[in-house]
Formats: structure tokens, C-alpha cells, sequence
């Protein structure tokens, strides 16, 4: 594996960031703010820089390396598999249908791939509207659970306006985008981590519809969490980041952390970024710096010692409610990542509006919110 990586900022042309090397027919990931991936000339532009590349867009709430978490930027990873093969395929969620399916665009979007000699599918997909939760359901019934599935919401700083994604084009809305692998010698290795805290009494969901949560023990849910909440409810919806629930389903065995993205004060309801079923448990939770960058170690520890031999790419996606947490110690856990998978792995990702990763002992995966997720991958 070979890999090159770029990076370019709104006052700034593109830099190096690594040795400038040819590359044959490379997978060329483009991560970075959602408004200058809008720009007419972006695909012409990274076009010329890897002219047989094939070119996966998706916008951010920062873009990661081992040197940088930016805002305003793009980065640009190249990489050319030299004993492995990849494909690409799409859909669109922005149909002339009245409801969206998140659960068929799941199934649908992985049946495309053929499906002899496919280990890993990495999601690049819209955040804004999407339900990751059924997205995640209808991508695993489409495996016969021997396909790990890793990847990530896109996201938009903390505006929660609109996201966009592409392949091969200039990025618009609504559209997913599934890299899968295919290779005998593909070693692929993920964990995931949270470090986030329950406080408080545990809460019963007594009414939700799909990812909106209306009631708490027969309460309204919105006047609980703003009560909770005190002062910082009058920063709704942004303080909600740092506020997360812990959901624990009546049929699951495991916890899943969700991120409440919006309110509806006429309803006084929560909008979160998965589904939240009735009868399920709930706890708010909270974190600190240390406690993020501490789970973001154990992370790339555990999908370290998942492989057979050492990774030569690092995909690490985390969350951005664990980038508000961090604010100017953001490089922190990268640095911690960077230190466990080795100065020879190069590292790429992006701040995202939803982790997609099985927990650590499963095969199906989920989506999650507030979680560092990392996919070790080499040839």
C-alpha cells in the first residue's frame, strides 16, 4: 500500500504533508468543510492532482491527520492498494418518495457489491436526515455477517444545516457512498471506545417514533433534560452535545451512546441521531478531556491487538460532541492514536455526525454517536 496525503485551507494552496509519490489507479478520500467541498471547482481540482484516481467526497466537522484536526480545510488521502481491489457504489436518498427508507437504502446499497471476496465496506453517508440507526439494520441484512461494515455520518462544524458526499463528482446532499474491499492478504482490524460517564437516575422511554423521544416516565422528555440541564438548557440545542443519553434497549445487551441533535419545543420532544425505543432505559451522560483522549487510546490498543500484522492506514472517525468537549486540546486523542498504531501508519478521517461500527465482540454493526471509531487496514 501506497499513500499520499494533501491538504488545503481556505488562505492556503494545496500542501504535502507527505512524500509526493506517483500513484497507479489510487482510492483518493477527500474530507473537509462542507462549504469549500461546495465549491464548482473542487472535483476539477483534485482531479488533476490524481487524474486515474477514484474520488470519495464527504464533508466534516473537522479533518483529521496525524498533523492536523482542521475546520477549514480539506484533506486529501490517496491511496493505491497494491494486492487488493476496491469498489464503489451509491445511492441517493433524496427521492421524489415522501419518506425516506433508511432501512432499504441500507440493504440496497450493500446487495450492489459482488458479493465473493468482500471483506470490508467503509460508509461515507449524508448526516443530516438519515436514520443511522435503520441504515445500519438494512446494511447488515444484506451480509451474511461475515462482512465488517465501519464507517461514518458525515457532518457540518456544529451547524447541523446540511451535509454532502459524492464519488467521482461535486459533492451534493443526500448522497451515500459504500467503498468496499476485496484481497486475500486485507488484514482490516476496528475498535471503538467512548469514555463517557451515566449520571443521574435511569428513565424509562414511555413514548418515542423512530428517533424521536417524547416521553420520559410518562413526562415530557424535553422538560426533564432541560431540568437536568439548569442554566445550559438556554444553550439548546448546541449544549445537548455535551449531554448525551445512554440508551439500553429492553432487547439488546449492549448500551448505545446517542446524541440528541435538535428540539422541538412545541412538542417538547428530542430528536436524536438514531432510533430510541420504547420501554428502553435511559441516562444522561457527560465526559471530560481526559477521560476521551484516555478512550481513544484503549481504542487503537484494542484494534491493535486485533491484527496480524502492522497497519499501514488508520481511519479514525470521531464525534462532534468529543470535539466540543476537547475544544483546543482537540489534536490530543489523535496524537494518543497516533502514538499506539506508529509513526509508519498513515492517518485519516474526519469529526462526524455518527460513529458506524460493530461494538467490539460483535459482527453486525450500529450506529453510534460520541464514540472515537478506528479501522486499521493493510495489505
Amino acid at each position: 500500500m501506497k499513500t499520499v496525503q494533501l491538504k488545503k485551507t481556505k488562505t492556503s494552496d494545496w500542501e504535502y504533508l507527505s512524500e509526493n509519490r506517483t500513484l497507479k489507479n489510487p482510492l483518493v478520500l477527500v474530507f473537509g468543510n462542507r462549504y469549500m467541498l461546495e465549491d464548482k471547482g473542487i472535483y476539477e481540482e483534485v482531479k488533476a492532482l490524481f487524474n486515474d484516481g477514484e474520488f470519495v467526497f464527504g464533508s466534516t466537522s473537522g479533518d483529521i491527520t496525524s498533523q492536523y484536526v482542521d475546520d477549514e480545510s480539506i484533506t486529501i488521502t490517496a491511496i493505491e492498494f497494491e494486492k487488493s481491489q476496491f469498489s464503489i457504489k451509491t445511492v441517493n436518498v433524496l427521492t421524489d418518495d415522501a419518506k425516506i427508507d433508511s432501512y432499504e437504502t441500507g440493504k440496497k446499497l450493500i446487495e450492489q457489491f459482488p458479493a465473493e471476496g468482500l471483506k470490508h465496506v467503509f460508509i461515507v453517508s449524508e448526516g443530516s436526515f438519515i436514520n443511522g440507526s435503520q441504515l445500519t439494520m438494512g446494511m447488515n441484512a444484506a451480509t451474511e455477517e461475515n462482512v465488517l461494515i465501519t464507517g461514518a455520518l458525515c457532518g457540518d462544524a456544529a451547524r447541523f444545516e446540511k451535509t454532502v458526499a459524492s464519488y467521482n463528482e461535486i459533492p451534493k446532499s443526500g448522497e451515500i457512498v459504500a467503498i468496499g474491499l476485496y484481497g486475500e492478504t486485507l488484514d482490516v482490524s476496528f475498535a471503538i471506545n467512548g469514555g463517557w460517564t451515566p449520571f443521574g437516575p435511569e428513565r424509562i422511554v414511555t413514548k418515542s417514533e423512530a428517533n424521536v423521544l417524547y416521553e420520559l416516565d410518562h413526562k415530557p422528555a424535553l422538560d426533564l433534560y432541560k431540568k437536568y440541564l439548569g442554566e445550559k438548557s438556554k444553550e439548546l440545542p448546541a449544549a445537548a452535545l455535551l449531554y448525551p443519553l445512554k440508551v439500553k434497549s429492553t432487547n439488546e445487551k449492549q448500551s448505545i451512546v446517542r446524541t440528541i441533535l435538535n428540539i422541538n419545543e412545541a412538542e417538547n420532544s428530542m430528536i436524536l441521531a438514531g432510533d430510541i425505543l420504547e420501554n428502553s432505559r435511559v441516562q444522561l451522560m457527560m465526559t471530560n478531556v481526559d477521560n476521551i483522549v484516555n478512550a481513544s487510546e484503549k481504542a487503537a490498543v484494542q484494534a491493535l491487538e486485533l491484527r496480524k500484522k502492522a497497519p499501514e492506514l488508520a481511519i479514525l472517525v470521531s464525534c462532534i460532541g468529543r470535539k466540543l468537549v476537547l475544544d483546543q486540546r482537540v489534536e490530543e486523542e489523535i496524537e494518543e492514536v497516533t502514538e499506539v498504531v506508529g509513526e509508519n501508519t498513515t492517518i485519516c478521517g474526519l469529526y462526524s455526525y455518527g460513529e458506524i461500527a460493530p461494538f467490539s465482540d460483535e459482527k453486525t454493526c450500529q450506529l453510534h454517536n460520541q464514540t472515537m471509531t478506528i479501522t486499521l487496514i493493510s495489505e
